[in-house]
């Protein structure tokens, strides 16, 4: 099975359009469902954390400022998760700072993001809500640390990509459960997903 970097960002809000910045980086690279390398750091954008936020994450404008360069770390994480398949849980939100970090440092994204959110709305239909932290509670899966904070987000979006991969494997008698299988489920609609992954 191939290696996938889950990823996840914190940020001063929610759209890069608006101004916002990310202010922490992590990276968890995964092989067979098991992590294999990890990247961290806070980030320093030169931009203002609103007080809510800070209270969310617990990042603080002081906490930021002694940070790297978010140039420098977006540099040093690129090349950390080099063209590997990338994961977010609610993709979407992830990709947009991603690709807006990189694009300020004159890097393009090459590869596809797959979603946990929309891969567990399908794979986990039944769940009482597809938040990372409702879902890890689901499943049980151990806690990774304090939510809101990227290291321990990412941590349990690659710990929730395990636990729905053993449970393709085990239902569907799917061997490796790869990237591409992951783009197919989070674009299928719920009601053809079980035809999607017998004809997989």
């Amino acid at each position: 099975m191939a290696t996938m970097a889950v990823i996840d960002f914190e940020t001063t809000g929610l759209s890069p359009n608006r101004g916002d910045r990310a202010t922490e980086v992590a990276v968890v690279l995964v092989e067979n469902g098991k992590p294999v390398r990890r990247y961290q750091s806070l980030m320093n954008a030169g931009v203002n954390i609103p007080g809510r936020i800070q209270a969310l994450t617990g990042i603080t404008n002081d906490m930021v400022a002694a940070a790297p360069a978010a140039s420098a770390v977006m540099r040093e994480v690129s090349d950390f998760v080099e063209d590997f398949p990338l994961v977010a849980h609610n993709a979407a939100f992830d990709q947009r700072f991603w690709d807006a970090e990189l694009a300020r440092v004159k890097r393009n994204r090459r590869q596809e993001f797959a979603c946990s959110m929309l891969i567990a709305r399908r794979v986990l239909p039944h769940a009482p809500s597809h938040k990372l932290g409702e879902l890890a509670a689901f499943a049980k899966l151990p806690a990774t640390g304090r939510f809101h904070r990227a290291q321990a987000d990412a941590e349990m979006a690659a710990q929730l990509l395990a636990y729905m991969t053993k449970l393709v494997q085990r239902d569907y008698r799917i061997r490796d459960v790869d990237h591409d299988l992951w783009c197919r489920v989070q674009r299928t609609p719920v009601g053809a997903l079980q035809q999607v992954l017998a004809d997989y």
